[in-house]
């Protein structure tokens, strides 16, 4: 019965569903949730249900096993949601770019967990989108909504080029910065105001010095401790996007 939702992504738990409710950014097909929960879960169900009449998707007990096969852990206290796929958008207009924003590149993670988290960190700091290089993901939908708190949903990803994409910032008025350690200056005392896009590498390969030339600005996290490592991107990508909300706040 499994293969017949293989073309849908699977969403886990309250958390993610809510969130792809609240950004109507995908279609809901179907609601399942563990008959034997019924009682249990009555508020959440009973949620759903009433959403189910407005946006026109079934909400249907089924058994335990089949909500574990088709979920990728066990933390989805019951409740999935089968979606319809989004295809990536493609940055290709500064049109598509916010006034006065602050944007990230992340460029070089691969992993769709360490990517959840990167979201996760960014939104409540204020981020307006995220642009990638190459999107990896397309088949971990679920997986990074789960891990992101649900942020993924709620927060513009766009797919380009990382030099395309700072000329189409440039020709926004943005400031470029990028997370280095040559020439670079303490992200404390780094002028990060928006409009601003952050570009954060991954931790083997770092930025390329292409793209480090054409930033206005390299910054770097300073460490407490003699450290010959780098944090992780979506590590560095929290300590950079909160020191930028704590710059902009005012």
């Amino acid at each position: 019965m499994e293969n017949l939702y293989s073309e849908y992504d699977v969403f886990e738990g309250m958390t993610s569903i809510s969130a792809v409710i609240s950004s109507g950014n995908r279609r809901i097909i179907k609601v399942l949730y563990n008959s034997d929960k019924k009682k249990s879960k009555y508020n959440e169900i009973k949620f759903l249900e009433i959403k189910s009449r407005d946006l026109g998707f079934d909400v249907e007990g089924v058994s335990h096993s089949l909500i574990d096969k088709l979920a990728n852990g066990k933390t989805h206290g019951g409740i999935i949601a089968l979606c319809s796929k989004n295809e990536m958008s493609c940055l290709t207009s500064p049109d598509q770019i916010k006034e006065n924003g602050f944007y990230l590149i992340l460029d070089g993670i691969e992993d769709p967990y360490n990517f959840a988290y990167a979201i996760r960190s960014v939104f409540p700091a204020g981020a307006d989108g995220i642009i990638v290089p190459s999107y990896r993901f397309s088949n971990a939908q679920g997986i990074i909504c789960k891990g992101s708190a649900g942020t993924s949903e709620l927060i513009d990803i766009f797919e380009c080029d990382v030099s395309k994409a700072i000329d189409l910032f440039k020709s926004k008025g943005y400031k470029i910065a990028s997370a280095g350690i040559r020439d670079s200056v303490s992200l404390y005392e780094a002028d990060l105001k928006k409009p601003l896009l952050l570009i954060i590498g991954g931790e083997k390969r770092g930025i390329s010095a292409e793209v480090l030339d054409k930033s206005d600005v390299i910054v770097r996290i300073d460490y407490g401790k003699t450290f010959r490592g780098s944090l992780t991107a979506s590590s560095a990508a929290t300590v950079l996007a909160f020191e930028v909300y704590r710059q902009n706040k005012s």
